[in-house]
């Protein structure tokens, strides 16, 4: 199990072979052996298969070609829904209208959803996880029919891969490990760490395809820019209310 977690790929190309029923309860039952707040398991894991229904959770996800390509596209789901209701139909009323129950809720599904990559990869299958799922949260509400109490949290594609990248370059661990307490960096120190990443071959084509000076300047600028953050923080904050996460006293 080590060596599948060292050895994680993202695989963006699948086969068209589908995933056999016993191997994709498997791993979802691993899914569900995770870690969670309280045992309450206030998570929800979306399986879908159907190929109108992946047509529909495409364009949700900027219409990258593995949600269609893959066999399985799996949502995973901060739920509050259910153990609201389990509670109510045991003369219990509870009190999981705020979000600080949609944090709990949100890190039970994303430990959820890490059990379910690793099983799935020790399993000869390859993963993707799509980092689209927060920004269009409310359209992916809507084509999954998700009620209230339940927001998407992650998304992961799930197929045999059809592809062998290298591995994604990581940060050195003395970047971020800190021993007792937080050491902040110096200057020299994220000069170090970052040096690297910098000097890769990849990451000098992005600098140069998006004109820009640095490597960092494409992460600002480019691909994760403040009006973007703002403009994807206000529709998930509004969200989070329609969804009753945010009842206020």
């Amino acid at each position: 199990m080590t060596d599948t977690i060292l050895n994680h790929r993202t695989i963006r190309k699948y086969k068209s072979d589908p995933i056999p029923s016993p191997i994709l309860d498997y791993i979802l039952e691993a899914g569900t052996r995770a870690s969670t707040t309280g045992n309450m398991q206030v998570y929800s894991i979306i399986v879908t298969t159907e190929e109108e229904l992946k047509n529909e959770l495409a364009p949700c996800h900027f219409n990258q070609p593995m949600v269609k390509e893959a066999p399985v596209v799996l949502t995973f789901c901060a739920d509050f829904n259910r153990f609201n209701r389990w509670c109510r139909l045991n003369k219990a009323e509870p009190g999981y209208d705020n979000f600080l129950s949609f944090f709990t809720a949100a890190i039970d599904a994303l430990l959820v959803a890490q059990n379910v990559c690793v099983a799935a990869e020790d399993a000869g299958l390859g993963i993707c996880y799509l980092g689209t799922t927060t920004y269009m949260a409310g359209q992916i509400i809507k084509v999954l029919d998700l009620p209230k109490g339940v927001v998407p949290v992650a998304t992961v594609t799930v197929g045999y891969p059809d592809e062998m990248p290298e591995l994604n370059d990581r940060l050195p661990l003395e970047a971020v490990v800190h021993r007792e307490k937080y050491h902040d960096y110096s200057d020299s120190d994220i000069h170090s760490h970052y040096q690297a990443k910098q000097l890769m071959a990849t990451y000098q084509e992005f600098i140069k395809e998006n004109k820009k000076e640095t490597l960092a300047q494409v992460f600002t600028d480019v691909r994760y820019k403040k009006d973007d953050n703002v403009l994807f923080s206000k529709s998930l904050l509004e969200i989070l209310e329609k969804q009753g996460f945010m009842v206020h006293p």
